[in-house]
């Protein structure tokens, strides 16, 4: 793009238009290669980068991008996924790091959804996580011109977790009792036999989960480094699979805690996250040191320790853009081309809710004094949380005059385990409770104009935007709905399998066995109540939040007349390339404008 035709683009375009990159991955037996993600072409799409030469080359070319690769611990192989336009089942292809062709991975296995990828050091074994409605989850152990042999095979949701240094060991998560939200662990042989397992619901007395993290990477070492949740947050503990010794490392940490190993197992990187910041601690485990590692504030959204022993990060703020940077240093990777213009810092709030205090984000244009219009821009998931990162979605209603707040409401991460975990069977009330208590704190503080407010979101904040427009008709004024669910009963058929099992852990059962609660949780029953002029835009090929439920709510909305606009898109849950989310962000914001009283 030449400079004459930046000169007159609003910065909240540029933001968009800036190129990013995400944290370099990099193969273990030969770090100087490394795998990013990167939009430079408009498309965000897989580059290599050999760091002996600073040769940078882009490896993947698909209309609606690819982001979900991995490296071969050689460095001679990048896998990618590849679905069709976004529907996210597919197959894994391979290509060499040095260019040419990519060819199936794993020739035997038909196409499915991805359960997780771990690939040997030997440069010829992978083993491969599959889900399909027909089979549930299956694992499979695939070496280079041998037929597949599945290991594991069971209904409910699981994936691949890491392989062991040495390849004998393979760390899976299953859900098997049932509960899509807490997960348990199983190791196994590469003949699919059981070494250990490890399961914190067995006693029923409390929902606990566990995570695999990875094996230790040395030779020979059967340490697994996993995260659970013993103490109502998530944090790091050592568990030699062998000997069945569990190392607690009890680390003096309020928030939640994950660690990753050094590359010589002598440490840990210790990720903190807590109250929607974050930074990186190093853990010395033979003298059990913690070790802070300077980082600017703001949110470390990814962060990897190098073989020199320096550390590399992806950091931004609310203000700041995001950048790679390295504890030996500068920035790691800076893409030429277009500046990101930045935005402007997050305040933070304290709400009183009915559920325990609620943490609110709030930016504001500079100066500005309410009442403002504003938008609630609720996250996705519900398992995440918005942070004192750069976005620049929300940096682009500041920029249009409008307040913007992000409700961390209960079903965030971050707050402890009870917080995440409250949503059981009143699913999407729940939320929109500890939303309608911070919209009330902005509109009595003197923030927001209580009679131009926006509520929006994306996924599961799509979901809450249409579940409140009808549930509180009167407290918003705009709905803004971008890949929701809309139609809870009919989204749980077509969904994939693997959120069908999250829908049954978070509401009790299948619309079948528990139909007052899907009822009560579903946007569609309080369709006929939304007063809102009402916006919804939809990947035709999404998985998550598919098509056709939100057909069936638009209809409900035609049959009596609504003002409602639907913008549908050939892509999956979300878009990967720039020049559509710019599109689809300029159409939200012009329904707003079209739509809000005037002042």
């Amino acid at each position: 793009m030449s400079e004459n035709s930046t000169q007159d683009m609003p910065d909240w375009e540029k933001r968009f238009r800036a190129p990013r990159v995400s944290l370099p991955d990099w193969a273990e037996d030969a770090p100087h290669r490394s795998l990013f993600v990167s939009n430079a072409t408009g498309t965000y799409e897989l580059y290599v980068w050999d760091r002996a030469t600073g040769e940078q080359r882009q490896a993947t070319d698909r209309p609606n991008g690819t982001t979900d690769g991995v490296l071969s611990p050689d460095g001679a192989w990048i896998w990618w996924f590849d679905d069709k336009d976004g529907d996210e089942f597919g197959i894994w292809r391979r290509q060499s790091f040095a260019g040419g062709e990519a060819e199936p991975a794993v020739p035997g296995l038909e196409p499915s959804y991805p359960a997780g990828l771990a690939l040997a050091r030997d440069g010829r074994t992978a083993v491969v996580g599959r889900s399909t409605d027909e089979d549930g989850t299956t694992i499979h152990l695939a070496r280079q011109g041998e037929d597949p042999v599945e290991i594991y095979r069971h209904r409910e949701s699981a994936g691949v977790g890491d392989l062991s240094h040495d390849g004998t060991l393979i760390a899976v998560e299953h859900t098997e009792h049932g509960d899509a939200m807490h997960a348990a662990l199983r190791v196994l042989r590469p003949d699919g036999t059981t070494v250990a397992e490890l399961d914190d619901t067995k006693d029923g007395t409390e929902e606990l989960g566990l995570e695999v993290l990875g094996f230790a990477p040395v030779e020979g070492d059967t340490r697994l480094l996993i995260g659970h949740q013993r103490r109502g947050r998530w944090e790091p503990l050592v568990w030699d699979v062998a000997s069945g010794e569990e190392t607690d490392l009890a680390l003096d940490l309020p928030g939640d805690v994950g660690a990753e190993w050094y590359p010589d197992g002598s440490a840990l990187l210790v990720a903190h996250s807590f109250e929607a910041r974050s930074e990186l601690f190093r853990f010395d485990l033979a003298n059990h040191e913690l070790t802070r590692i300077p980082t600017p504030p703001g949110t470390v959204s990814g962060a990897t320790a190098r073989p020199d022993g320096s550390v590399e990060y992806l950091w931004s703020s609310a203000e700041e853009p995001p950048a790679v940077r390295s504890t030996s240093g500068g920035v790691v990777l800076d893409p030429p081309g277009l500046a990101s213009p930045p935005s402007v810092a997050v305040e933070d709030a304290w709400v009183e809710g009915p559920g325990g205090r609620i943490h609110a984000l709030v930016q504001k244009p500079a100066g500005a004094r309410g009442p403002l219009p504003t938008v609630f821009d609720l996250h996705g998931g519900p398992t995440w949380h918005d942070s004192d990162s750069f976005a620049a979605g929300p940096a682009a209603w500041v920029d249009q005059g409008y307040a913007v707040v992000r409700v961390n409401y209960r079903g965030s991460t971050g707050y402890g385990r009870a917080w995440t975990d409250a949503l059981k069977h009143r699913v999407g009330l729940i939320e929109l409770e500890d939303v309608a208590a911070v919209r009330d704190w902005a509109v009595s503080s003197g923030l927001a104009d209580p009679g131009r407010l926006v509520l929006t979101g994306a996924s599961w904040g799509g979901y809450l935007t249409l579940l409140g427009i009808g549930t509180q008709p009167d407290a918003w004024a705009v709905g803004i709905a971008v890949v929701p669910v809309a139609d809870y009963v009919t989204a749980y058929h077509d969904e994939m399998e693997a959120l069908k099992a999250m829908d049954r852990t978070l509401l009790g059962g299948t619309p079948e066995e528990v139909p007052e609660r899907f009822e009560a949780s579903s946007p569609l029953t309080y369709v006929d109540q939304v007063k809102a002029p009402v916006y919804i835009s939809a990947g035709v090929n999404d998985p998550r939040c598919p098509i056709r439920q939100i057909d069936t709510y638009v209809k409900r909305l035609e049959a009596r007349g609504a003002t409602h606009e639907v913008y549908r898109y050939d892509a999956g849950h979300g878009s990967l390339v720039v020049d559509e989310r710019i599109k689809q962000v300029r159409l939200e914001m012009d329904f707003a404008a079209r739509h809000l009283p005037r002042a």
